[in-house]
């Protein structure tokens, strides 16, 4: 019996299809083995079936060629590359082709596939003659170059969202480190640039990338054995078409490759998953399988199916033989006494025969109606142009086929919108498929998910993460990725000379956090708020000055109090005793207002503490800086006093007029309107505002008036330092003039108090942070103040209290000037 199955028609239509599998004769006496074998053979045999059942729902259909039936002639193709030619052509025309038995042949197109190769093969002869070729494998982006294959077309939908599908599926369970095995052709250099581009977008990293010929398989696997087994890699991408990816998986499987998670994107036929996939502890399969809707009929036509309904038909009635034992030996002559009256080939395993649509019927049947449409354009066209007779429409030759070909669009019975032309084709949508091997020889084919391209961006992939069998003792997903996930309060740090995907973690540092995981940069957090230990929160900072409630700014506010209440006091004491001559030595007058000078500075400080507002911020160093000018300037002019009452001996002499004109007088007021002026600037230009310090006190914010300007600030204190410095001098130099009651020892004293207090301030108070910077400036006040009011007044106050006895006039007889000219 000739290998083929056929049915007449007014138009034929070709199948060249591979029925039968490439498979390894048992080396064991098995006879279940051995009948498996048999079976496997057939693997392929739902192809002709899905084009018989086409065929069938045409010619009963009154839409489509009301005038003519379809027929069909199916040939099994051979792998060897003389027979991929031979075989099939023969089976089509009888012998190898010319023109004339060409055009005698009532063939009008043929089906191919799903070998990209094969197609190929066959389509270099079919396209001499531009004979239509339909091919149902995957998309093959060799066979759309139109100008190699002019009379090929491609069932198949583009796999243009491919790569946006698996890396989907990468992201959903945080793969970012991933090896890429394709074959060496232009449909895998395609994927590997679409992949890692997509890849590149979505942070995910190649950890290696393999592109293998397709006719050195096994070798180039085994040379790199040790790259993908030891590799960190635990998930591969393999892209190919079916049959190269076969011979693929059976090395993977043969090197003991483990532990792996293989994204494919062909479609296997159960049989296929028998042999190479029992092994349910090596490789987990995930396969975008293209979606396609279910066809009405084609189960029911399936169980239906018997070689009584199909005599013409050898590879049924072999399968039949085979499968039911129908006859006690092998032979051609195939009789069926022995078979059961109601087989079916339901009753065979799924491994064995599917009983739903596969991905390629799919595409047979959609070529089967793509001609059909093709045919009713044309014989619609012929009758429009009026160029037939009455008689029954008949087809001249197949190269007409081909404008209507090129732009048919149509909807198939299942609603599904069929075009062949490249450029319209629709995008692919996936389905996402996982194999159940386990218990051993369950070979069940599970849809855990899908992928639409035409989902809102985010939505696109939808997965039922826990039906996927993952490998033996394995309920988790597999872990892939080049270095762990950085935690909260962690950044990542890239690794030198790696790919983004490696990285160190490093601890974010004081002020920053980082809440979530593999953040590329840690926050800074706000100024009113402070980063916590484990740096993945920032919490309110608790607001802080120098308060009065806190015991620091108590200290300070009893010793300002009690300063100034001291000072009031021994003002108190010179008032009471002002006709004593101690008083009225060296100018009551300003001694008086030496003291009361010193009262407020030593209020001032009060101005330091508590919570800071405008008012305050202008006042402190303002008023800081007045009262201290009076309280200098005022021993300046004391100190001149002293020396010009002791160098003015004679009556005739200059400095005795200057000193009887009170000279001496008009230095407080000048010193004091200079400085005025400086702090009237300093106000006028930038004065001094609230601030807040984030930095001083870890968890606290800190309230302070900032400067302003600071070289106003300066320039008050350089003019106090500058008056403090005269008056320095000055008493320095009349420190050893004679008298009972010359105090220029004590000013000299009290200004070498003063200077050393401040000297000591400057760097103090720089190095000083927050509060405690306000708390130094309050306390040199408070010690510079307390300097002059002991170094000059506390011999006086001793003299006035303890011993009156040396509160008398007697001492100045010995002396070189009389009472009558001791100043006033």
């Amino acid at each position: 019996m000739k290998q083929r199955a056929h049915m007449d028609g007014d138009v034929i239509i070709a199948g060249f299809f591979p029925l039968y599998a490439l498979a390894t004769y048992p080396s064991n006496n098995d006879a279940s083995a051995h009948e498996e074998y048999k079976l496997c053979i057939f693997k392929n045999y739902q192809f002709v079936l899905a084009l018989i059942f086409a065929i069938e729902e045409i010619n009963k259909t009154h839409d489509l060629l009301q005038n003519l039936t379809l027929g069909f002639d199916i040939c099994n193709v051979q792998f060897g590359i003389s027979e991929t030619f031979k075989n099939p052509f023969i089976c089509l025309f009888g012998k190898i082709p010319n023109y004339s038995c060409m055009s005698n042949s009532k063939s009008i197109a043929v089906l191919t596939g799903p070998s990209g190769l094969t197609s190929a093969q066959i389509g270099t002869l079919l396209d001499l003659y531009m004979f239509p070729q339909l091919t149902f494998g995957p998309f093959d982006h060799a066979l759309s170059d139109h100008n190699k294959f002019p009379a090929l077309y491609q069932m198949a939908s583009k796999d243009t969202s491919i790569a946006t599908a698996m890396v989907s599926l990468l992201l959903h369970f945080s793969w970012n480190w991933v090896g890429l095995l394709t074959l060496q052709d232009d449909s895998g250099l395609w994927i590997l640039h679409e992949l890692k581009e997509e890849m590149a977008k979505n942070r995910v990293c190649v950890a290696f990338e393999l592109a293998i010929p397709n006719y050195s398989l096994s070798l180039k696997v085994m040379a790199l054995y040790n790259q993908i087994n030891k590799s960190s890699a635990n998930v591969l991408i393999i892209y190919g078409d079916n049959e190269s990816l076969l011979d693929l998986m059976i090395c993977i499987e043969q090197y003991l490759i483990k532990g792996k998670v293989c994204i494919m994107n062909s479609q296997w036929d159960l049989t296929t998953k028998r042999t190479y996939f029992m092994l349910g502890s090596s490789h987990v399969p995930l396969i975008f399988s293209h979606h396609h809707p279910d066809v009405s009929g084609f189960t029911d036509f399936l169980k239906a199916v018997n070689p009584s309904k199909h005599p013409e038909d050898f590879f049924l009635a072999r399968l039949w033989f085979l499968s039911f034992n129908c006859s006690d030996s092998e032979s051609d002559c195939i009789t069926w006494e022995n078979c059961p009256d109601d087989a079916s080939l339901d009753w065979l395993p799924g491994h064995i025969f599917d009983m739903t649509m596969s991905g390629h019927s799919y595409n047979i049947y959609n070529a089967v109606y793509a001609v059909a449409q093709a045919l009713h354009e044309i014989l619609l066209h012929q009758t429009e142009a009026q160029t037939m007779g009455n008689g029954k429409q008949t087809m001249s030759s197949p190269v007409e086929l081909h404008p209507f070909l090129k732009n048919i669009q149509f909807q198939n019975p299942a609603g599904d919108q069929v075009i062949l032309d490249d450029k319209r084709k629709l995008e692919a949508q996936y389905d996402i498929l996982n194999i159940w091997t386990f218990p051993e020889g369950l070979d069940l084919e599970v849809q855990i998910g899908k992928f639409s391209p035409y989902a809102p961006h985010g939505h696109q992939l939808s997965l039922s993460e826990n039906m996927v069998e993952w490998a033996i003792e394995t309920t988790e997903p597999a872990h892939s990725v080049c270095s762990e996930s950085c935690g909260p309060g962690f950044r990542k740090s890239p690794q030198e000379e790696k790919t983004v995907c490696c990285f160190d973690c490093t601890p974010c540092s004081e002020n920053e956090i980082a809440n979530d995981t593999d953040m590329e940069q840690c926050l800074k957090c706000p100024d009113h708020q402070y980063s916590n230990t484990e740096r993945n929160q920032c919490l309110p900072r608790a607001a802080n000055f120098l308060d009065y409630g806190e015991p620091l700014g108590m200290a300070l506010v009893f010793m300002a109090l009690s300063l100034s209440t001291l000072t009031a006091v021994v003002l108190g004491v010179f008032v009471k005793h002002h006709n004593t001559p101690i008083v009225k030595a060296n100018n009551q007058a300003l001694s008086y207002i030496l003291l009361i000078s010193l009262i407020f500075c030593f209020l001032c400080s009060l101005l330091f503490i508590g919570p800071p507002n405008t008012v305050t911020c202008f006042l402190q160093q303002t008023t800081f800086g007045v009262v201290f000018t009076v309280a200098l300037s005022t021993i300046l002019a004391k100190t001149v006093t002293v020396v010009l009452a002791f160098k003015a001996t004679s009556p005739g002499r200059r400095m005795r007029w200057l000193l009887l004109s009170g000279v001496p007088n008009f230095i407080i007021p000048i010193c004091t309107l200079i400085q005025v002026t400086l702090c009237g600037l300093w106000l006028g230009t930038s004065p001094p505002f609230i601030d807040t310090d984030a930095h001083s006190e870890h968890g606290h914010l800190i309230i302070l008036c900032n400067k302003g300007s600071l070289t106003a600030f300066y320039c008050v204190l350089g003019y106090l330092g500058s008056l403090a410095l005269a008056s320095f001098t000055v008493a320095f130099l009349a420190r050893n003039l004679p008298d009972t009651f010359n105090e220029a020892k004590f000013l000299t004293f009290s200004m070498l108090v003063f200077c050393s207090v401040w000297l000591t301030f400057l760097p103090v108070y720089h190095s000083s942070k927050g509060k405690v910077m306000v708390a130094v400036e309050v306390f040199s006040i408070l010690a510079s103040s307390t300097g002059l009011l002991v170094c000059i007044f506390a011999p006086k106050c001793y003299i006035i209290l303890i011993r009156p006895d040396r509160n008398l006039l007697h001492g100045f007889q010995d002396k070189t000037w009389t009472s009558r000219n001791k100043p006033s």
